[in-house]
Order: structure tokens, then C-alpha cells, then sequence
């Protein structure tokens, strides 16, 4: 029995859709929200390379008002260092996560509470290459959740950050072996 070229595309179609169809209804709303509103849900981007011992990125923060966005933006410029890495682009290569460990986060939950905390040390390793107020694309108005979405430039003194984490015990040394 031959299938004629227009009955097979229509079924590759009906085929494809039907996946889509199941693959959503594979996550429900809450899992959904669970990714999308996770700690490690960094929106980083590097802009070029930076001096030596330093990275340098565009870095997105959350907040009801600008100014707690921009406190955001700061930790989830540190953060993503330590925990995440940084995506290649614009001139720089990848950079790996200064904790290899994805569950160092939680292994270590007091130190790095104390650490992002308001006067917490993660302040000491970021350096604001943005002058005043974010605007236009870089401070966005949000309705859901309400606040604002705002876009900082900032350096962040990788070098120092891993030898201070190498000191508190966090990190393994580069010379500690395998």
C-alpha cells in the first residue's frame, strides 16, 4: 500500500504536535515556576574581557523598587560566578563555576546566607561599571511580579573571590590536586 506524500506530512505534523502537547502537559505550572523563579536562574551576559583577574558582564536583577533590583543584580553578579559560570561571547572565552559541586550551595547554606547577606562580603568583589540609574532597556517595568527589571554593568574581581573562598574553606585550591 502506497502513502501518498500529503497523508504523510500531515501525520508528521499531527505527530509533532502531539509531542509539543505532551511535553507540556509533562510540566505543570508549579514545576514551571520553580525553574523560572530558582537561585541559580542567573541572566548574565558577558561584555568583553576585563583587566586581568576580573570578568566583566551585564547582569539582570529583580525588585519592587529600582534600588533593590540593582542590590539584586550585584548578588546575581557574584552569584553566577561562584555557582554558575559565565557564557563565552563578545571576545571572552567560557568561565567555569568557581564551585564545581552543584550542591555546594546548600553543603555551605550558612556561610553563603552570611555571605549575600545586606553587609555581607560579596560587596568586596564586585566592582559597578554603570554610572547612576539604569534606563530605557536596561530598566524595565514589570506587571508580573510587580517592580522592575533592571540591567547593571559590572566587574567582578574573579581572582580575589576564588583566593577568598580558597581561604574560608568554600573552595578546593587550583593546586590541591584531583
Amino acid at each position: 500500500m502506497k502513502v501518498s506524500p500529503r497523508i504523510l506530512l500531515f501525520m508528521l505534523i499531527m505527530f509533532a504536535f502531539s509531542e509539543i502537547a505532551c511535553s507540556q502537559a509533562r510540566h505543570s505550572r508549579s514545576d514551571r515556576r520553580a525553574h523560572y523563579s530558582s537561585s541559580y536562574n542567573y541572566e548574565v551576559e558577558i561584555t568583553g574581557v576585563g583587566s586581568d583577574g576580573t570578568k566583566t558582564m551585564k547582569v539582570w536583577g529583580y525588585g519592587r523598587r529600582v534600588e533593590d533590583a540593582i542590590i539584586q543584580a550585584k548578588m546575581n553578579a557574584v552569584a553566577s560566578v561562584i555557582f554558575r559560570g559565565i557564557p563565552a561571547g563578545h571576545g571572552a572565552a567560557a568561565t567555569p563555576a568557581i564551585l564545581r559541586d552543584p550542591n555546594a550551595g546548600e553543603k555551605h547554606a550558612d556561610y553563603f546566607d552570611e555571605f549575600f547577606s545586606a553587609s555581607g562580603k560579596y560587596i568586596n568583589f564586585i566592582n559597578l561599571t554603570t554610572d547612576g540609574m539604569p534606563s530605557g532597556q536596561d530598566r524595565l517595568r514589570m506587571s508580573r511580579p510587580r517592580g522592575y527589571k533592571v540591567a547593571i554593568y559590572a566587574q567582578v574581581m574573579y581572582d580575589n573571590l576564588r583566593r577568598q573562598l580558597e581561604a574560608d574553606g568554600i573552595a578546593r585550591r587550583l593546586d590541591h590536586g584531583f
